[in-house]
C-alpha cells in the first residue's frame, strides 16, 4: 500500500453529509462551552470561559445577520463568534487582550490549507514525530526545563514525550501554519495526558511519583492532530462565502480601528464578575511553552492586560474606595453609580471581617469602569438600530448581590442606547451549597440586549 492510498484510508474525503447532525442545546447551556466541545474547530481548545457556538448561530439568524455584513466581538476569546461568522460568510472583527488565548483563536480561524495535500503532510509529519520521539525517549532528561508545576502534572515518561514533540514542532518544521496547527494539537493534549487533576478552572496537583501508568502522551497527541484535520475537512467540504475576519490582539476598552457606525451587530461574553482568573487558567499551557516561568511573569504578560474581574488583578495600594469608581458613571446615571458605590462600600466593610480579606470592593469598581469603556466603544461602531448582546452572569461576592446584567444595561442606556432587554438562560450558583463559606444568593445567567 503506497502512502497516498494509506492517506485516503485514514482521512477519507468529507462532504456535507459527514457534518455532525444538529445538536439540540438547552438554552441553559448557552453561556457554557458544552456544545462547542462537540463542534468542529470550536473544540480544539477546552476553554471554560467560552460560550455556546449554537447560541451565536441562533442569534445571527434571529437578527438576520447575512454574508457581507459586519459583526463585532470585543472579547473574542478563543474565537467562538468569529468562527461562526467565518462559517456563515459574515465579516467579523474581534478583540482579545489575552495573548495566548488570542493565538489559539488565530490558529482556529485559519482553514486555507491545500485539501489535496494537507492530510498527507499531517500524516507524514506524525510519522516523523513518532520516529523522533521513539529514538530519543529513553535518553532524554527534562530536568530543569519547566517550572515545578509541570512536573507535578505528568508521569515522567509522558512529560518526556510531550517535550520531544514540542522540540520537533518548533525545530524541525518549516511551514508556519503547520507549526501552529500542531502546536494547538499539542496544547489540547496537555490536559488530556495529565496524570494530575487539571480540570476547570484551576490545577492543584500533588507531586507525580510515576507510580501510576503513563497515559501515552504521544498517542493522545497523534489522535488529536488527526481529529483536527478531519475538522478542517468538514468545515471546508462545501464552498463558503468569502468573508473578512480580523482578530486583533488588543484592548476593547480602547478606540479600535473601526469607523463610526459601520458594524451591523455585536455579540460577546465579557468576563463574569466572579473572581475567575483568566490568566491563571492558562498557566499550564504558558508554562509548558516557555512563555512564562513564574506567577510574576504571568501577571506582567497576561493578567495586567485584562479587564479586572478577579481579586488577583487588584493592587490595593493603587486605589481608594471613595474615588476608584469612575465619576463618568455618575454623570450618565446617578442611580447606577449609587448602586455600584453602595456595593463597593459594603464589600469594603465585609472584607475587614472575612478571613481572606479579598479585594472584592475594588474588583467591582474596576470591573464596571472597564465595562463602561467597552460599551462606549461598541456604541460608537454600531449602526443605528443595531443590537449589542452581552452574555452575562450576576454575582454575590461575600454575599453582596451585584446585578451585573441590570447595571450593564443601565450603563448602555446612559451612553446612548435606546433600551436594554434581558433574557435569562438559567439559574446558577447552587453547585457549592454544601460549602459553609459560600453565600446562598440566587444567581442567574442570561443575555443583555442593547438596542442602539
Amino acid at each position: 500500500m503506497n502512502d497516498q492510498t494509506h492517506q485516503l484510508t485514514l482521512f477519507g474525503e468529507s462532504s456535507a453529509d459527514d457534518l455532525p447532525l444538529p445538536v439540540h442545546v438547552d438554552k441553559r447551556d448557552y453561556g457554557t462551552f458544552k456544545d462547542s466541545l462537540r463542534a468542529p474547530i470550536h473544540s480544539w481548545f477546552r476553554y471554560p470561559a467560552g460560550f455556546s457556538n449554537t447560541f451565536v448561530e441562533q442569534m445571527f439568524a434571529r437578527f438576520e445577520i447575512h454574508p457581507g455584513q459586519w459583526i463585532y466581538d470585543p472579547f473574542s476569546g478563543t474565537g467562538t463568534t468569529l468562527i461562526c461568522a467565518k462559517q456563515a460568510g459574515i465579516n467579523g472583527y474581534g478583540v482579545e487582550a489575552h495573548a495566548f488565548v488570542h493565538w489559539i483563536a488565530q490558529v482556529k480561524l485559519f482553514w486555507e490549507f491545500d485539501r489535496s495535500s494537507f492530510g498527507m503532510t499531517v500524516e507524514n509529519t506524525l510519522r516523523s514525530i513518532k520516529t523522533w520521539v521513539n529514538s530519543r525517549r529513553d535518553h532524554t532528561s527534562v530536568m530543569g526545563v519547566f517550572p515545578e508545576l509541570i512536573y507535578k502534572c505528568y508521569h515522567p515518561q509522558d512529560l518526556v514525550e510531550l517535550y520531544l514533540v514540542r522540540e520537533f514542532i518548533e525545530g524541525e518544521i518549516d511551514d508556519p501554519h503547520l507549526v501552529d496547527f500542531l502546536k494547538v494539537a499539542l496544547t489540547d493534549t496537555l490536559r488530556k495526558a495529565a496524570a494530575a487533576g487539571t480540570g476547570w478552572p484551576y490545577i492543584a496537583p500533588k507531586k507525580n511519583t510515576g507510580d501510576k501508568p503513563p497515559k501515552n502522551a504521544l498517542g493522545v497527541f497523534t489522535e488529536t492532530a488527526r481529529k483536527m484535520f478531519r475538522d478542517i475537512q468538514l468545515v471546508t467540504a462545501n464552498p463558503i462565502a468569502q468573508s473578512r475576519i480580523h482578530n486583533v490582539l488588543g484592548d476593547s476598552r480602547e478606540h479600535q480601528h473601526l469607523q463610526d457606525e459601520t458594524i451591523d451587530y455585536a455579540l460577546t461574553s465579557p468576563p463574569y464578575l466572579n473572581n475567575y482568573d483568566y490568566a491563571d487558567r492558562t498557566r499550564l499551557e504558558t508554562y509548558f511553552w516557555g512563555l512564562a516561568k513564574t506567577w510574576g511573569e504571568i501577571t506582567q504578560q497576561y493578567r495586567n492586560q485584562l479587564l479586572v474581574a478577579a481579586t488577583t488583578q487588584v493592587v490595593r495600594r493603587q486605589h481608594d474606595i471613595d474615588t476608584v469608581l469612575n465619576r463618568e458613571i455618575d454623570r450618565i446615571s446617578q442611580t447606577t453609580y449609587a448602586t455600584i458605590q453602595t456595593a463597593v462600600e459594603a464589600l469594603a466593610r465585609q472584607r475587614l471581617v472575612k478571613a481572606g480579606k479579598k479585594d472584592y470592593d475594588l474588583m467591582v469598581a474596576l470591573y464596571f469602569n472597564g465595562l463602561l469603556s467597552v460599551i462606549r466603544e461598541a456604541y460608537r461602531v454600531l449602526k443605528p438600530g443595531s443590537k449589542f448582546c452581552l452574555v452575562l452572569g450576576d454575582s454575590a461576592p461575600y454575599g453582596v448581590y451585584i446585578a451585573t446584567h441590570e447595571l450593564a444595561g443601565q450603563l448602555g442606556v446612559g451612553l446612548g442606547f435606546k433600551r436594554f432587554d434581558y433574557e435569562m438562560f438559567r439559574a446558577r450558583g447552587d453547585k457549592w451549597r454544601g460549602n459553609p463559606q459560600r453565600h446562598h444568593v440566587e444567581l442567574r445567567e442570561g443575555v443583555v440586549i442593547l438596542t442602539k
